[in-house]
């Protein structure tokens, strides 16, 4: 399966979050890890790759937090990508590491890098002020699920906030018990 990473797939709903915010506003970790169903010391593991790539920015101490490291329409779902899984690369003989004897006038190698140059130019397009203006519908969508999971997760004889606490896994398992976690 070709696809994105967990880690993407949070860095991008982390952003989306931040995103959907008044601008400068700078929310906890915390609070963007209930609200958008995100293992607190994932989001931490996110936040330094994202700073780092200028996504976001981060303060310490009273009042501190993390926020949008521009605005909202100057960031693509490809830099998140870029910050989280470092770019795309669809075959590995595209990715600069590797040489392949047969790549020289290659049809199937020129076809994986049309494709690789295709899903970059989409998702360089893909700004998070248009994502955020779906946001609202987003969210309710999400804490209506988490409602139900949260329900699901005490009849199973868990803990209420064994969700937040136990990650993707637990989510995933009462979510879609019928794929694995």
């Amino acid at each position: 399966m070709i696809g994105i990473s967990r880690q993407t797939d949070y860095a991008a709903r982390l952003v989306l979050h931040l995103a959907a915010l008044e601008s400068e506003t700078q929310v906890s970790i915390a609070e963007i890890s209930k609200l958008r169903l995100l293992p607190v010391a994932f989001v931490r593991r996110l936040v330094g790759r994202l700073v780092k790539a200028g996504v976001l920015l981060t303060a310490r101490g009273s009042g501190g937090g993390i926020r949008l490291g521009r605005p909202a329409a100057e960031i693509s779902l490809l830099d998140v990508v870029n910050a989280v899984e470092g770019g795309i690369v669809l075959n590995q003989c595209l990715d600069g590491r590797h040489v392949c004897p047969l790549s020289h006038g290659c049809p199937v190698q020129a076809a994986w890098s049309a494709a690789t140059k295709a899903l970059e130019t989409h998702l360089a397009t893909v700004r998070f002020d248009a994502l955020a203006r779906d946001s609202e519908a987003h969210l309710t969508a999400h804490l209506s699920r988490h409602a139900a999971i949260r329900k699901a997760a005490q009849l199973n004889g868990l803990p209420g906030d064994s969700i937040t606490h136990g990650g993707a896994g637990l989510y995933c398992l009462l979510a879609f018990p019928s794929i694995p976690p």
